[in-house]
């Protein structure tokens, strides 16, 4: 599908510098070494299997690519990462739990193998130009023909898009009106794309508390920095949000959300992490601009402070009167997608 990729009002940084995007893509029915032979055969580079489970593709002409399956048993030294502190065992602690770590450590690479019958393997792009991501299309068209099934081959798959687009700004207006905007058009972006229910039900993209969006959405509310990431933190104390700020907060703020939080998963980066699309691999239908065009609305309209004030204003009527059951249409009508 030839769709072409919109550019966002804000294309560079403050310094002037082409914003990147990250991309990842969860998939099953094509293992790590498949899936990173494509990488390679698209983007050339180098390819470095890590385990039967891992492989990395670098110096591609787009920069260095990892393919895993994104579950951590099937990674020890992520599991190792994982590990909570413990107190030093005595000798027979220590006889018994080198023994099972012996097995553990057999078993390994089967646990790796019975897990991508229901976890995705997953390939992370490194962050590309904006101007550039029409180059990661033939990526998807060639997993798909590779056999790679996406969100919609299975009730048990889970799948999803995500994507990292670099900040254009770090201040707290730029990162609130974002945050606005994207409060706003959630419910029309989930019908647009049609969030899989299996996606809904397992929580990883649970949508933002109503009454904190209700509150965020008022054009009075404007916090500085430390009180927007206050109050986010207060009433979403989890990554599991179709959008997740954590890692822009970590980057903005270490020490507030080293207090706040202790996750090995959030790693800080000056990028809003968007998880809501379905990875749709094997539908002729999609591709990857869809996606991307839909976030690019939210950027348009946080970059249009009259309009996202006017939103915010009626979002909180519709949600006084308990009819948000029919914003998504209200917010479609009126960016008129």
């Amino acid at each position: 599908m030839d769709i072409a990729f919109r550019t966002p009002p804000h294309s560079t940084t403050t310094d002037g510098a082409p914003r990147t995007v990250g991309v990842e893509v969860e998939f099953a029915n094509l293992d790590a070494p498949s899936a990173a032979a494509v990488v390679h055969r698209l983007y050339g580079g180098a390819l470095q299997p890590e385990s039967p489970h891992r492989c990395r593709v670098t110096g591609t002409r787009l920069g260095d690519f990892s393919v895993e399956l994104d579950m951590r048993s099937a990674h020890p030294e992520k599991m190792e990462a994982g590990k909570a502190q413990e107190d030093e065992p005595g000798a027979l602690k220590k006889a018994v739990g080198k023994a099972v770590d012996g097995a553990v450590e057999a078993l390994r690479p089967w646990w790796g193998n019975i897990g991508s019958l229901v976890m995705p393997f997953e390939i992370a792009a490194p962050p590309i130009p904006i101007a550039r991501l029409a180059e990661l299309e033939p990526l998807f068209a060639a997993l798909s023909a590779q056999g790679a099934a996406g969100t919609d081959a299975s009730p048990l798959f889970a799948f999803g898009l995500h994507l990292n687009p670099q900040v254009a700004r770090t201040d707290g207006d730029y990162v609130l009106d974002h945050l606005k905007a994207f409060l706003l058009l959630a419910p029309w972006l989930r019908r647009e794309i049609r969030v899989d229910p299996t996606r809904r039900l397992t929580g990883f993209i649970a949508a933002f508390p109503v009454d904190y969006a209700v509150k965020v959405v008022d054009p009075a509310y404007r916090p500085d920095l430390d009180g927007l990431i206050g109050g986010y933190l207060e009433a979403n104390p989890t990554r599991n949000r179709e959008l997740d700020l954590f890692p822009l907060f970590a980057h903005l703020a270490p020490e507030t959300m080293a207090a706040t939080l202790s996750d090995p998963h959030v790693r800080p980066r000056p990028t809003f992490h968007y998880r809501l699309p379905n990875a749709r691999l094997g539908d002729p239908d999609w591709s990857l601009a869809q996606d991307w065009n839909r976030w690019v609305a939210v950027e348009e309209l946080a970059a249009d402070r009259d309009r996202l004030d006017a939103l915010g204003a009626d979002f909180r009527a519709f949600a006084a009167r308990k009819a948000l059951d029919g914003w998504a249409a209200e917010a479609g009508r009126r960016l008129a997608i």
